[in-house]
């Protein structure tokens, strides 16, 4: 774990009025003096301790993650229902199914994590919405059984007192993502959960069938938003094309499939405002696995943003990572093509007000090996080949068709720069070390960028080119393991 993520415990029912990141998690795992005594060869016994926390918590909403431990017999399939205390209500739900009737939420099993042996766990995880307060829920119950802790018989048993099953003395195991996960939902079950995430080309989590983008044609300025095939699918191209037939078309809009409504609009008129234009929906095709789709390709002047300081994105010293797949074949040396957290003035703020993927042919500070195009971290007044301004001797040129470019930074002490070709191979570690001298600790704004630096583009234009198919930021520090299970998921998504 970094050193800067940590989890308390949470008194049952207190009110929560800290901030994003400081996660809360109450265990229900009451082991009194003793059970139902021993039970009779023909009788099952039930039995569960949950975990619950919060993971993150931003003005309305916040993120958390559900461990359950099987402490009776075997079981083939799972129901767990608790009752929220504050009105608090499920947006999104990831490794199960969830239905709610005003307080009253059950979740079910997933197909691939119904089977529990004894002491066995699973987990799932969840975007939710409250207002007010957010107390932890003061019990939940398995399969209609209270999880104190122990077990109980499911058919009547004698009276003669038997030993207490106690709990387990370690923490439960997460459930591993299935191989059907999707990047957010790889991230969720890491502990990271993504705060935004964008795509032309696919959906980022297996559950998501919502809007990707929206394009306008130019012939009667009405729009059209385009979503999967199919809950976790690509783009459904065949709608474009239709849309757009014998007209042009833009895109103004990149919707964000996190449920925090971080949708990314266009710096330009029209748009959120701004100098430059909307970039063409069909400059670029490609096939997803084996579905046609399209980029965002920004041949210059075009660039996407967000004020995100109040729907998740992080702010300050708080940890942060961020992944996107671009394309080493469409880059430049202009200023600047970024992905992630920039400004909210949209103006250069200072050292550490930015922290965002540059992907780019720039060699900023001077000393550079090569032509890149190189995978850097705009932290604002610079873009950083590694842990400094002198040039990184581990930094390498990614010149493939399809690029994964991935930045973290905790805030505080440490940052990791990765990429890779997005079609075959693992991540190569860029740099993972200290930040730059004046970056600690980060100052970042919260807000979210998409082809530019973070000064454009109220009454400037956009130098940089570039292309972006999909990427995501989350809140905390992604572990390695996460971020190689993204990159094998980028990988199998078969980008052509």
């Amino acid at each position: 774990m970094p050193e800067n993520e940590s989890t308390r415990t949470r008194p049952i029912g207190s009110r929560r009025r800290r901030a994003l990141l400081v996660a809360a998690t109450t265990t229900i795992a009451l082991t009194g003096g003793g059970v139902a005594g021993a039970r009779l060869a023909s009788a099952a016994a039930a039995g569960c301790q949950v975990s619950y926390t919060v993971s993150s918590e931003w003005q309305g909403g916040f993120g958390a993650n559900v461990a359950i431990t099987n402490l009776g017999d075997p079981i083939t399939s799972w129901r767990l229902t608790w009752t929220f205390g504050a009105g608090q209500s499920i947006q999104q739900l990831w490794n199960g199914s969830y239905t709610q009737s005003g307080s009253q939420v059950t979740v079910t099993n997933a197909s691939y994590n119904g089977n529990l042996g004894t002491g066995a766990s699973a987990s799932f995880g969840f975007n939710g919405s409250w207002t007010g307060s957010n107390p932890a829920p003061t019990s939940f119950a398995l399969n209609g059984v209270a999880c104190n802790g122990g077990t109980t018989p499911t058919t009547p048993g004698p009276t003669t007192p038997g030993p207490t099953t106690p709990a387990p003395t370690t923490p439960p195991p997460t459930t591993p993502p299935p191989a059907s996960s999707l990047p957010c939902d790889i991230y969720a079950a890491g502990g990271t959960p993504c705060v935004a995430a964008h795509s032309t080309t696919r959906a980022l989590y297996a559950a998501y069938n919502g809007s990707l983008y929206q394009v306008r044609r130019s012939s009667d300025n009405t729009t059209r938003n385009i979503t999967p095939l199919s809950p976790g699918g690509a783009a459904n191209a065949a709608t474009q094309d239709t849309f757009c037939a014998n007209t042009t078309c833009v895109i103004t809009i990149i919707y964000d499939q996190s449920g925090r409504g971080n949708n990314l609009g266009y710096q330009g008129s029209g748009g959120i405002g701004g100098a430059v234009q909307p970039a063409v929906a069909t400059r670029e095709s490609l096939t997803v696995g084996g579905a046609k789709a399209y980029s965002l390709f920004i041949p210059g002047n075009s660039s996407y943003w967000r004020d995100g300081h109040t729907t998740g994105i992080p702010t300050g010293s708080q940890p942060e990572g961020m992944y996107m797949v671009t394309s080493g074949t469409h880059v430049n040396s202009g200023c600047c093509f970024d992905y992630g957290n920039s400004e909210t003035t949209r103006r250069a703020d200072g050292a550490g007000a930015m922290d965002a993927i540059n992907f780019s042919t720039s060699c900023w500070f001077g000393g550079c090996s090569g032509s890149g195009p190189w995978v850097q971290a705009d932290l604002e007044y610079g873009l950083f080949p590694g842990g400094s301004s002198s040039w990184n001797p581990n930094q390498r040129a990614f010149t493939s068709k399809f690029v994964t470019a991935i930045l973290k930074n905790n805030g505080t002490t440490r940052m990791a720069l990765k990429g890779s070709n997005a079609q075959s191979g693992s991540l190569y570690t860029i740099y993972d070390g200290a930040l730059p001298r004046g970056y600690n600790p980060m100052k970042k704004q919260g807000a979210i960028i998409l082809g530019s630096g973070g000064d454009c583009c109220i009454n400037n234009s956009n130098q940089s080119v570039g292309t972006f198919y999909e990427g995501a930021m989350v809140a905390g520090y992604p572990s390695d393991a996460t971020e190689n299970a993204i990159q094998a998921n980028i990988v199998a998504a078969g980008y052509r």
